[in-house]
């Protein structure tokens, strides 16, 4: 669904711990305005799943848990961003991850909202847990940070890399904070109104 009468280009960043919702919100975010998701994570498994030279690479990296590195990521991410693939905004999930990352996206992009899905580490865990007891549904692949210990690495480089950044956001004024462990419709309301995004479905009524 295209939003009517829509004149302002909107560059949004969601971001979270792992199993907090990032891509749900972002989807329903881009299906309702008409935004495009880009996802880093979705990405770098395209290139995975399709053995390119950066696959091998990110493989290794990914599989110990490790976040990849900046120069890398901030290579994909240009890329992506260089497509101009959106009419009304895009929503970016999984980047900026640490503070470099950040700096590279302020100095080149800029960015409206920065949407902060919070969520308690024990949370995360028993999401992330639940999700590779059910493989994800048919049709998904086990994503690496399902595995125990992958995932508590996951969350230190979490917490030391990229939860800093809320200082940074909060700082130029860009943050918006979300109670991530409630009901999938109520996350994105206070998302919307936070952003100051009207329901299309309530307007065109």
């Amino acid at each position: 669904m295209k939003w009517p009468n829509q004149q302002t280009m909107h560059k949004y960043v969601i971001f979270g711990p792992q199993g907090s919702g990032k891509g749900t919100q972002s989807q329903l975010l881009c299906d309702e305005y008409d935004f495009v998701h880009i996802s880093i994570g979705e990405i770098f498994r395209w290139h995975v799943a399709h053995h390119t030279k950066l696959a091998a690479r990110v493989k290794r990296i990914t599989d110990a848990g490790r976040l990849v590195p900046d120069e890398i990521v901030a290579e994909v991410v240009r890329n992506r961003l260089e497509e101009h693939d959106w009419n009304y905004g895009f929503v970016l999930d999984g980047f900026p991850r640490t503070l470099p990352q950040a700096e590279y996206l302020f100095q080149n992009w800029d960015i409206d909202r920065v949407i902060y899905l919070e969520l308690h580490d024990k949370v995360v865990y028993e999401r992330i847990m639940h999700r590779a007891a059910i493989g994800e549904g048919a049709g998904f692949t086990k994503r690496v940070d399902d595995d125990p210990e992958t995932l508590r690495t996951r969350l230190l480089e979490y917490e030391t890399k990229t939860r800093p950044l809320l200082d940074l956001y909060q700082e130029r004024d860009l943050l918006i904070k979300i109670d991530g462990n409630r009901p999938i419709q109520v996350i994105y309301d206070d998302i919307r109104a936070g952003l100051g995004l009207s329901s299309l479905e309530a307007s065109a009524v």
